[in-house]
């Protein structure tokens, strides 16, 4: 930052006019900053909750990745979710985030909007948890137990529990009816 001081860059005045969608939500998960890009997305959340721009699937894990950029690895992470817009429509984004410090103390989160799908994916079965319904869309990419476990990070245990409540809400034997069925589903329904 001692570089950009040095040539006395308002580095605020850019973010906010960037076409980049970014935000800054406090460490209690206020959102306090967006920029005008973001606002475009989601309308002028500033002082709510980072929850509530959320689809309520999303929630749950929404804290917990937050809470993960707080206390986590420095470099933050990437992650996707779904994020109701101004309009109430669900769009798919994917998001870089970082821990915000001052000085040793983490205040907050900064991020960065990386991709919008503004034709997000439905849920793919009403029955299906949160949860659930996200495993049953990594099965559907391929990833395997331990690629998923690592991704949402949950124990592999806990991984093949929610694939064992996919198949018995779905009425399946195996990852591949489960993907297929909701494939078709979502086909049908689309």
């Amino acid at each position: 930052m001692s570089d950009l001081k040095a040539i006395s860059a308002d580095v605020e005045s850019a973010l906010e006019r960037v076409r980049v969608p970014a935000y800054v939500i406090d460490r209690h998960g206020i959102i306090r900053w967006i920029n005008s890009a973001a606002k475009k997305i989601v309308g002028d959340v500033r002082g709510q909750q980072l929850t509530s721009v959320l689809a309520p699937e999303e929630r749950r894990r929404g804290r917990e990745i937050f809470t993960r950029n707080l206390y986590g690895p420095p470099q933050g992470s990437d992650n996707r979710g779904v994020v109701l817009g101004a309009d109430g429509e669900r769009i798919e984004i994917e998001v870089s985030a970082v821990p915000l410090k001052r000085g040793d103390h983490v205040i907050g989160v900064f991020g960065q909007v990386m991709h919008i799908d503004e034709d997000p994916p439905e849920p793919p079965h009403p029955s299906l948890t949160p949860r659930q319904a996200e495993v049953l869309r990594m099965l559907g990419r391929g990833y395997s137990t331990a690629q998923i476990a690592d991704e949402l990070h949950l124990s592999t245990e806990t991984v093949r529990n929610h694939i064992r409540g996919v198949f018995q809400t779905l009425g399946v034997h195996s990852r591949l009816e489960a993907v297929a069925l909701a494939h078709h589903g979502m086909a049908v329904a689309n």
